[in-house]
């Protein structure tokens, strides 16, 4: 890692703020080219920073080598050590313009049409597929971590920065949205690459809609709101957790173009297959890129 930052980057405009700390848009003093810095604080042990850290920086630099199209690229880390206790740890990312959620704002009424939403959604996937195939959750899928350039080039961002975060995130007071996250997560039952695949599906959604589709304020809420739509999974489906299944009224699935009217009849079945309650049913990345949806004129 390199030493330091703020030698070589100059801060030009704070650009987000959030639970993992401000962002900010700089500049490369070398290149002249904007850069997006995150920070993060990350207790410090007696050997250095936590191999946990080590290894998820790591595993994001190794992502740059494959300088896939889809995901935003890691160009620098630098540690600084503030305390005995605390490193912070800055990472330094290509700087794109807006995310996900300002696009769908900018976009004229009545909304963007099918063909635009279907290479968003495709690429999204290209950028999903990759990160899995590499055996790389992002965990945190949501509009404002989908980046998408002037060109309409799709890349995903912060992937792989949740555990890192994570430790963080306890000194924190902002609450971090539960509208994407998976049945699994909500239940604190175990998870894996599904996780992401039911994030998408959330954002499939509200690219049609252009508003979240379930937006809960607890856990249980959370879950409350999801088996409104999909209906109260079956008893053999549920997880070995401390949620219970009977905490939660019997519910039918409800037909997904009451919540998504603009969907055609094969987005509607490629987003079931994504908003499925078992994750071991869930469709994958590789496959959702395979489904009739994208084939489709």
């Amino acid at each position: 890692m390199a030493q330091e930052c703020s030698l070589q980057y100059e801060p030009v405009a704070e650009i987000g703020g959030g639970a993992y700390g401000t962002v900010y848009k700089a500049r490369d003093k070398e290149s002249g080219q904007f850069v997006a810095l995150k920070s993060v604080r990350v207790q410090t042990d007696q050997n250095g920073l936590p191999l946990s850290t080590v290894r998820e920086v790591a595993l994001l630099k190794r992502m740059v080598l494959f300088d896939h199209p889809n995901v935003v690229k890691l160009m620098d880390v630098c540690a600084t050590l503030r305390t005995d206790q605390e490193t912070k740890v800055t990472l330094v990312f290509e700087h794109v313009d807006q995310d996900l959620r300002t696009y769908l704002d900018k976009a004229p009424a009545p909304g963007l049409p099918e063909g635009r939403i279907k290479d968003l959604m495709r690429q999204l996937l290209q950028g999903l597929e990759f990160l899995h195939s590499h055996l790389v959750l992002h965990r945190d899928l949501k509009p404002e971590n989908i980046l998408v350039t002037s060109r309409g080039q799709v890349k995903l961002a912060d992937f792989g920065l949740a555990r890192m975060y994570n430790c963080h995130m306890a000194l924190t007071p902002v609450v971090v949205t539960l509208w994407y996250r998976a049945p699994e997560v909500l239940l604190q039952s175990t998870y894996a690459t599904p996780v992401d695949i039911w994030s998408t599906g959330c954002i499939f959604a509200e690219v049609y809609r252009r508003k979240p589709l379930f937006c809960g304020e607890s856990e249980v809420d959370q879950l409350t709101k999801i088996f409104e739509v999909i209906g109260l999974p079956a008893e053999e489906e549920w997880p070995d957790v401390s949620i219970k299944r009977d905490n939660f009224s019997p519910q039918s699935p409800q037909p997904i173009t009451d919540f998504v009217p603009d969907i055609s009849e094969q987005g509607a079945a490629l987003l079931l297959d994504m908003l499925t309650f078992d994750p071991l049913k869930r469709i994958s990345a590789f496959k959702a890129l395979e489904h009739p949806f994208f084939q489709e004129d």
